[in-house]
């Protein structure tokens, strides 16, 4: 349904060493970079999301939004979450089970540094 996604952040290599950090337990990678943006996704696959350098314009999305990246196993969740808080995001629901979402429905949310909530799940 989504082709892609782009956020814009306070500062491009702060967040890039954060996504860099996060996204590669769940097999994604930085794709493209220049000194305006970032690209992430599956090598050879083009981007799925893109952050973009936006000093001073910055503010993430209100109750309600969130970013769900698909996770490959449970371990590869544990591994987000743990990079994430490693790399300076807070904690916004450790991993687990949680089965009001589905009874496989395992996932752990985190907010990013600019303020984005954001969820690897495993199903």
């Amino acid at each position: 349904m989504l082709g892609h996604l782009s956020f814009g952040v306070e500062d491009l290599d702060r967040a890039a060493r954060f996504y860099d950090r996060i996204l590669a337990p769940l097999g994604f990678e930085r794709v493209w970079s220049n000194e305006r943006g970032v690209g992430f996704g599956e090598k050879g696959r083009g981007d799925k999301l893109a952050l973009f350098a936006r000093p001073g314009q910055v503010v993430a999305p209100g109750a309600g939004f969130h970013l769900a990246f698909d996770a490959p196993s449970r371990a590869a969740v544990d591994a987000f979450h743990a990079a994430a808080i490693a790399g300076g995001g807070q904690d916004a629901g450790g991993p687990r089970l949680r089965p009001h979402y589905g009874a496989q429905y395992y996932a752990a949310f985190v907010i990013d540094l600019d303020g984005y909530k954001l969820e690897a799940v495993h199903q």
